[in-house]
């Protein structure tokens, strides 16, 4: 196996196994010994936020690396027909990629400290408030829809074509790709990230169905139309009933 695929994997399944022993923890673990988010804005101390960050960094890790494998697993493929090797070009772009997703987790990581602050977030990191869960699934919903998802995803769906239009040589060219493909690949899953604060920041299931819906709509290429259409209006519809009910 190639070393870079290698290494994303040993990186994706250490991040899911993190994942799930924090989830472990949350659930089995005394309140006395569990560590819980303070809830207001200004308890908050230099080691909660680093504790919330890597979480969401090591969430976005497990969650997105399975998905931008197919284009660097053909970035490498590339590297090695065009230098002969693949080392450092496909691990530059790799990080570049991975990078950007950290960065996100710096706004999530402080919108769940505005979140807590609120009190619209429970200590055990649980949705509490149902207009800001129906906002963010609306919201996930419309997005679904608009022009600006669809190039995203149109982006994600075509390694190749992506290959084709944007390469750029040299160490620096690799790393230049691998935060567009990180930016592009941002503006398809931003919104379906937020929806862990409706299910549940820690809630592993949520994960893994995030997860499997991104790798499907990214790799159904001749339902693409169907399956944006349909998980958008599923989600307005989970929304409203929300509201509803």
């Amino acid at each position: 196996m190639p070393g870079i695929i290698l290494l994303l994997l040993c990186i994706t399944l250490s991040a899911w196994g993190f994942l799930i022993y924090q989830n472990w923890e949350m659930t089995n673990l005394p309140m006395s010994e569990m560590w819980m988010p303070p809830n207001s804005a200004w308890e908050w101390t230099i080691s909660d936020f680093s504790i919330v960050y890597l979480m969401w960094a090591v969430m976005m890790a497990a969650m997105m690396l399975p998905t931008a494998l197919p284009v660097i697993q053909l970035f490498r493929k590339t590297c090695q027909q065009r230098y002969g090797s693949d080392f450092p070009f496909s691990y530059l772009f790799s990080l570049a990629y991975l990078l950007i997703w950290f960065g996100f987790s710096i706004v999530l990581t402080l919108l769940q400290w505005q979140l807590h602050s609120a009190q619209w977030l429970s200590g055990m990191m649980e949705n509490t408030n149902t207009i800001l869960a129906s906002a963010i699934l609306i919201t996930a919903g419309i997005y679904q829809f608009t022009s600006l998802k669809n190039a995203c995803l149109n982006h994600c769906r075509s390694p190749l074509g992506f290959l084709l239009n944007f390469w750029k040589n040299g160490n620096l060219g690799a790393f230049k790709m691998g935060i567009l493909h990180g930016v592009t690949c941002l503006g398809c899953c931003w919104a379906q990230m937020l929806i862990m604060f409706v299910v549940g920041v820690m809630n592993i299931t949520g994960m893994v169905l995030i997860t499997l819906f991104i790798l499907i709509e990214k790799g159904f290429l001749d339902k693409k139309h169907f399956i944006s259409k349909t998980s958008g209006s599923l989600l307005c519809v989970w929304g409203i009933i929300l509201l509803i009910l």
